[in-house]
């Protein structure tokens, strides 16, 4: 009988494609299925390329904070479909940049560096914002935001009231050099809780694309106070089931985020 081949087209290692199931990945205070957006099976042909493009993903999306281990080998060629060979060049890259780094021993494995400091504006910024259309982005994000808001307050199960809450309050206690992410991961709840996966991918993609340029640009107080008001507001109409006040509140949220990248733009 022909042996089988990971989606990359490569043979897995020994013993590999027929593991048992992976074991679930606990990092944090997320369920492990955090990570479905992002972690998905590639496509034939491309196999390292999507398979970097989307742990590239994880790592800007804050879904591994920094300090924390990256789920196991075996769950992230489980779940991406690629074999252990290709996915260690995938880590070997994100080594090879200072990413992540691998730790030997009984609590050893593949652990997020903390990013380095990007100078707000400056040379890297317009780098970034020259690799991608940004009108083009920001308007993208707030089809999908806006559309994830209105879904999500047509009636939340229990769990997902609890999980909104949840990010919400992480976000109202998060430290300044941590709020990106806890935002993040505020808004990636929304998308998840839509319903549609095709959206939680949709965004989670836009979202890495829009946190690479929020890097370049200084956290001001008086913006995150007024996002933070904008935050419980959506939340509340989310949870009265009010949708056409959560698309209105997620709008302008949407819109005071783009309207800041285009004033560090001019």
């Amino acid at each position: 009988m022909a042996s089988k081949r990971t989606t990359d087209g490569a043979r897995p290692v020994a013993g590999e494609a027929d593991a048992k199931e992976p074991e679930v990945w606990a990092g944090e205070d997320s369920p492990a299925d955090r990570l479905a957006p992002v972690l998905r099976p590639v496509r034939a042909g491309n196999g390292f390329e999507e398979a970097l493009e989307q742990t590239l993903q994880l790592l800007r999306l804050g879904l591994v904070p920094p300090g924390e281990r990256l789920p196991s080998e075996r769950e992230l060629s489980h779940r991406m479909r690629i074999s252990r060979v290709t996915l260690r060049e995938v880590l070997k890259v994100l080594q090879d940049q200072g990413m992540v780094e691998s730790r030997r021993g009984r609590y050893g494995g593949t652990f997020v560096l903390p990013r380095a400091t990007v100078p707000a504006g400056g040379d890297e910024f317009r780098r970034r914002v020259a690799a991608v259309d940004v009108e083009d982005t920001l308007r993208f994000r707030e089809v999908l935001e806006v559309g994830a808001a209105g879904l999500c307050a047509h009636g939340l199960e229990p769990d997902g009231v609890a999980r909104l809450r949840s990010a919400l309050d992480a976000t109202q206690g998060a430290r300044l050099d941590d709020y990106r992410r806890q935002d993040t991961l505020l808004h990636l709840t929304l998308a998840e809780l839509s319903g549609s996966h095709s959206l939680a991918a949709q965004y989670a993609a836009v979202r890495a694309t829009l946190n690479d340029l929020l890097d370049c640009i200084p956290l001001l107080v008086r913006n995150l106070e007024h996002s933070q008001q904008q935050h419980t507001a959506l939340v509340e109409a989310v949870l009265d089931r009010d949708a056409d006040a959560a698309r209105e509140v997620m709008r302008e949220h949407c819109c005071g985020t783009a309207a800041l990248l285009r004033g560090f733009l001019a």
